[in-house]
């Protein structure tokens, strides 16, 4: 499996967890609790998140390396 495939499955289990770490964060709004820390939950997932989707962003941008993509 290529590089490339592990960033993209990477980021798409990152997602859910930011995800599910922004609805645990609702869920204690809305319950009122004052725990910190279940704001700064959604912070875990999020950063490595923003990596490999700048990653995955300027993929298409940086070219093939092995020469295989021609402009015309």
């Amino acid at each position: 499996m290529s590089t490339n495939m592990w960033i993209r499955r990477i980021h798409r289990w990152l997602s859910m967890a930011f995800t599910v770490a922004v609805i645990a964060n609702i869920v204690a709004m809305t319950m009122q609790l004052d725990a910190a820390w279940i704001g700064f939950l959604a912070l875990v997932p999020l950063i490595p998140l923003l990596a490999t989707g700048l990653y995955l962003f300027a993929l298409p941008y940086l070219g093939h390396r092995d020469g295989a993509r021609q402009e015309a």
